[in-house]
Protein backbone atom coordinates (compact mmCIF):
# COMPACT_ATOMS: atom_id res chain seq x y z
CA UNK A 1 0.00 0.00 0.00
CA UNK A 2 1.44 3.39 -1.02
CA UNK A 3 1.35 6.25 1.47
CA UNK A 4 1.07 9.95 0.65
CA UNK A 5 3.54 12.51 2.04
CA UNK A 6 0.92 13.74 4.49
CA UNK A 7 0.19 10.21 5.73
CA UNK A 8 3.94 9.62 6.26
CA UNK A 9 4.14 12.94 8.17
CA UNK A 10 1.30 11.90 10.49
CA UNK A 11 2.84 8.49 11.16
CA UNK A 12 6.18 10.09 12.03
CA UNK A 13 4.47 12.61 14.30
CA UNK A 14 2.68 9.94 16.29
CA UNK A 15 5.83 7.80 16.52
CA UNK A 16 7.61 10.81 18.01
CA UNK A 17 4.97 11.71 20.58
CA UNK A 18 7.43 10.90 23.39
CA UNK A 19 9.75 13.71 22.27
CA UNK A 20 10.23 17.78 22.07
CA UNK A 21 10.30 21.19 20.07
CA UNK A 22 11.04 25.05 19.45
CA UNK A 23 11.81 28.22 17.21
CA UNK A 24 9.11 29.92 15.01
CA UNK A 25 10.61 32.56 12.80
CA UNK A 26 7.82 33.44 10.33
CA UNK A 27 6.13 35.69 12.94
CA UNK A 28 9.38 36.85 14.54
CA UNK A 29 8.64 34.99 17.78
CA UNK A 30 9.81 31.87 19.57
CA UNK A 31 8.01 28.73 18.44
CA UNK A 32 8.18 26.10 15.75
CA UNK A 33 8.30 26.95 12.02
CA UNK A 34 4.91 28.58 11.43
CA UNK A 35 3.13 27.26 14.54
CA UNK A 36 3.47 28.36 18.19
CA UNK A 37 5.10 26.47 21.04
CA UNK A 38 5.55 27.08 24.79
CA UNK A 39 9.33 27.42 24.63
CA UNK A 40 10.88 30.70 25.78
CA UNK A 41 14.20 32.39 25.11
CA UNK A 42 16.59 33.16 27.95
CA UNK A 43 15.69 36.38 29.76
CA UNK A 44 17.04 39.59 28.15
CA UNK A 45 17.49 37.91 24.77
CA UNK A 46 17.11 40.26 21.79
CA UNK A 47 16.46 38.77 18.34
CA UNK A 48 16.76 40.79 15.14
CA UNK A 49 15.94 38.97 11.92
CA UNK A 50 14.35 38.82 8.52
CA UNK A 51 12.84 36.24 6.20
CA UNK A 52 11.74 35.49 2.69
CA UNK A 53 8.08 34.34 2.76
CA UNK A 54 6.72 32.40 -0.21
CA UNK A 55 3.36 33.45 -1.64
CA UNK A 56 1.54 30.38 -0.26
CA UNK A 57 2.60 31.08 3.30
CA UNK A 58 1.20 34.61 3.45
CA UNK A 59 -2.52 35.53 3.55
CA UNK A 60 -4.34 37.69 1.01
CA UNK A 61 -3.65 40.25 -0.41
CA UNK A 62 -0.12 38.83 -0.91
CA UNK A 63 -0.09 36.78 -4.10
CA UNK A 64 3.68 37.08 -4.47
CA UNK A 65 6.77 36.21 -2.44
CA UNK A 66 7.64 38.90 0.09
CA UNK A 67 9.95 39.70 2.99
CA UNK A 68 9.55 40.52 6.64
CA UNK A 69 11.83 41.78 9.39
CA UNK A 70 11.40 41.79 13.16
CA UNK A 71 12.78 42.79 16.54
CA UNK A 72 12.03 40.52 19.50
CA UNK A 73 12.80 41.01 23.21
CA UNK A 74 12.33 38.58 26.09
CA UNK A 75 11.67 41.16 28.79
CA UNK A 76 11.25 38.71 31.67
CA UNK A 77 11.65 34.91 31.85
CA UNK A 78 7.86 34.70 31.30
CA UNK A 79 7.24 37.55 28.80
CA UNK A 80 8.30 38.01 25.17
CA UNK A 81 7.26 40.84 22.85
CA UNK A 82 7.99 41.37 19.15
CA UNK A 83 7.49 43.89 16.36
CA UNK A 84 7.20 42.52 12.80
CA UNK A 85 6.85 44.27 9.44
CA UNK A 86 5.95 42.57 6.14
CA UNK A 87 6.61 44.24 2.78
CA UNK A 88 3.91 45.16 0.25
CA UNK A 89 4.39 45.66 -3.49
CA UNK A 90 2.88 48.65 -5.27
CA UNK A 91 0.39 46.44 -7.16
CA UNK A 92 -1.12 45.37 -3.83
CA UNK A 93 -1.55 49.00 -2.80
CA UNK A 94 -2.98 49.91 -6.26
CA UNK A 95 -0.45 52.71 -6.75
CA UNK A 96 -0.44 53.26 -10.51
CA UNK A 97 2.40 55.79 -10.40
CA UNK A 98 4.82 53.28 -8.86
CA UNK A 99 6.38 50.24 -10.53
CA UNK A 100 3.95 47.44 -9.51
CA UNK A 101 6.85 45.07 -8.84
CA UNK A 102 8.55 47.38 -6.35
CA UNK A 103 8.09 47.09 -2.58
CA UNK A 104 6.66 50.40 -1.45
CA UNK A 105 4.91 49.85 1.89
CA UNK A 106 4.74 47.49 4.85
CA UNK A 107 2.25 45.92 7.23
CA UNK A 108 3.27 46.25 10.89
CA UNK A 109 2.12 44.36 13.94
CA UNK A 110 3.06 43.44 17.50
CA UNK A 111 3.17 40.00 19.13
CA UNK A 112 3.23 38.98 22.79
CA UNK A 113 3.80 35.66 24.56
CA UNK A 114 3.16 35.05 28.27
CA UNK A 115 4.33 31.85 29.97
CA UNK A 116 1.69 30.70 32.45
CA UNK A 117 3.46 27.54 33.67
CA UNK A 118 7.06 26.38 33.46
CA UNK A 119 7.86 22.87 32.33
CA UNK A 120 7.74 20.53 35.37
CA UNK A 121 6.46 23.32 37.65
CA UNK A 122 3.59 21.46 39.33
CA UNK A 123 4.64 17.88 38.67
CA UNK A 124 7.55 16.13 37.00
CA UNK A 125 5.99 15.50 33.60
CA UNK A 126 4.02 18.74 33.29
CA UNK A 127 4.52 20.64 29.98
CA UNK A 128 5.20 24.35 29.81
CA UNK A 129 2.13 26.45 28.91
CA UNK A 130 2.15 29.77 27.04
CA UNK A 131 -0.68 32.06 25.91
CA UNK A 132 0.04 34.44 23.07
CA UNK A 133 -1.16 36.60 20.22
CA UNK A 134 0.14 38.14 16.99
CA UNK A 135 -1.39 41.13 15.20
CA UNK A 136 -4.38 41.29 17.58
CA UNK A 137 -5.44 44.89 16.85
CA UNK A 138 -5.84 47.04 13.75
CA UNK A 139 -6.45 50.79 13.53
CA UNK A 140 -8.21 50.49 10.16
CA UNK A 141 -11.83 51.61 10.29
CA UNK A 142 -12.79 52.43 13.89
CA UNK A 143 -10.10 50.17 15.31
CA UNK A 144 -10.87 46.53 16.07
CA UNK A 145 -9.51 43.57 18.01
CA UNK A 146 -9.59 40.28 16.08
CA UNK A 147 -11.03 41.86 12.94
CA UNK A 148 -12.57 39.72 10.18
CA UNK A 149 -11.29 41.79 7.22
CA UNK A 150 -9.05 44.74 6.46
CA UNK A 151 -5.73 44.97 8.26
CA UNK A 152 -4.76 42.49 10.94
CA UNK A 153 -3.67 39.99 8.28
CA UNK A 154 -1.57 37.90 10.68
CA UNK A 155 -4.02 37.99 13.58
CA UNK A 156 -4.08 34.93 15.84
CA UNK A 157 -4.66 34.02 19.46
CA UNK A 158 -3.38 30.78 20.94
CA UNK A 159 -2.55 28.65 23.94
CA UNK A 160 0.40 26.27 23.52
CA UNK A 161 1.96 23.46 25.55
CA UNK A 162 5.46 22.00 25.13
CA UNK A 163 7.21 19.03 26.73
CA UNK A 164 10.87 18.02 26.29
CA UNK A 165 12.28 14.54 26.76
CA UNK A 166 15.64 12.85 26.49
CA UNK A 167 15.82 9.49 24.72
CA UNK A 168 19.27 8.26 25.61
CA UNK A 169 21.52 11.16 24.61
CA UNK A 170 19.03 12.52 22.04
CA UNK A 171 16.77 15.50 22.77
CA UNK A 172 13.26 15.53 21.39
CA UNK A 173 10.14 17.60 21.98
CA UNK A 174 6.47 17.85 21.25
CA UNK A 175 4.12 20.85 21.20
CA UNK A 176 0.42 21.23 20.77
CA UNK A 177 -1.53 24.47 20.46
CA UNK A 178 -5.06 25.71 19.95
CA UNK A 179 -5.23 28.68 17.58
CA UNK A 180 -8.09 31.08 16.85
CA UNK A 181 -9.02 34.15 14.84
CA UNK A 182 -12.07 35.45 12.95
CA UNK A 183 -10.32 36.32 9.69
CA UNK A 184 -12.12 35.79 6.38
CA UNK A 185 -8.76 34.90 4.85
CA UNK A 186 -6.06 33.09 6.83
CA UNK A 187 -8.79 31.63 9.06
CA UNK A 188 -7.47 29.82 12.13
CA UNK A 189 -9.70 27.80 14.44
CA UNK A 190 -8.30 24.53 15.69
CA UNK A 191 -5.23 22.54 16.66
CA UNK A 192 -1.61 22.89 15.61
CA UNK A 193 1.15 20.46 16.57
CA UNK A 194 4.78 19.67 15.90
CA UNK A 195 7.89 17.76 16.90
CA UNK A 196 11.59 18.69 17.03
CA UNK A 197 14.84 16.79 17.24
CA UNK A 198 18.21 18.11 18.44
CA UNK A 199 20.87 15.48 17.64
CA UNK A 200 23.52 14.94 20.31
CA UNK A 201 26.33 15.17 17.73
CA UNK A 202 25.11 18.65 16.63
CA UNK A 203 23.20 20.30 19.53
CA UNK A 204 22.86 23.62 17.67
CA UNK A 205 21.06 21.89 14.79
CA UNK A 206 17.31 21.33 15.02
CA UNK A 207 14.95 19.40 12.75
CA UNK A 208 11.25 20.28 12.89
CA UNK A 209 7.98 18.96 11.53
CA UNK A 210 4.59 20.55 12.16
CA UNK A 211 0.95 20.99 11.25
CA UNK A 212 0.22 24.74 11.54
CA UNK A 213 -3.59 24.40 11.38
CA UNK A 214 -3.50 24.81 7.60
CA UNK A 215 -0.43 23.07 6.16
CA UNK A 216 2.12 20.36 6.97
CA UNK A 217 5.63 21.83 7.09
CA UNK A 218 9.14 20.52 7.61
CA UNK A 219 12.28 22.52 8.27
CA UNK A 220 15.47 23.05 10.22
CA UNK A 221 17.50 25.68 12.02
CA UNK A 222 21.15 26.02 12.93
CA UNK A 223 22.65 28.34 15.54
CA UNK A 224 26.10 29.51 14.42
CA UNK A 225 28.55 30.91 16.99
CA UNK A 226 25.65 31.10 19.50
CA UNK A 227 24.43 34.27 17.75
CA UNK A 228 23.35 33.69 14.15
CA UNK A 229 20.37 31.42 13.59
CA UNK A 230 19.82 30.22 10.03
CA UNK A 231 16.43 28.64 9.35
CA UNK A 232 14.23 27.35 6.56
CA UNK A 233 10.94 25.55 6.08
CA UNK A 234 9.25 23.68 3.25
CA UNK A 235 5.65 24.87 3.47
CA UNK A 236 3.17 22.13 2.52
CA UNK A 237 6.30 20.03 1.86
CA UNK A 238 6.95 21.96 -1.38
CA UNK A 239 7.44 25.73 -1.05
CA UNK A 240 10.64 27.18 0.41
CA UNK A 241 10.80 29.93 3.01
CA UNK A 242 13.88 30.91 4.99
CA UNK A 243 15.67 33.58 6.94
CA UNK A 244 18.40 34.71 9.31
CA UNK A 245 18.21 35.87 12.92
CA UNK A 246 20.85 37.58 15.08
CA UNK A 247 20.60 36.88 18.82
CA UNK A 248 22.00 39.16 21.51
CA UNK A 249 22.03 38.23 25.20
CA UNK A 250 22.00 41.44 27.27
CA UNK A 251 23.65 41.49 30.69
Amino acid sequence: MKMSVKQIFLVCTFLCMNVTLSAQFTHGTTGLLNAPSAEMQDVKTVMIGGNYLNDRLTPKPWDYGTYNYYVNFTVFPFLEIAYTATMFKAKTMHLGWVDPEKFCNQDRYFSARLRVLKEGQLWKHMPAVVVGTSDPYTESGDGQINTTDGNGYFCRFYVAATKHLMVGTERFGISMAYMYNRRTSNRLNGLAAGVTYNPSFAPNFRLMAEYDNINYNIGASYLLWDQFQIQFLMQDMKHLTGGLCYKIHLK
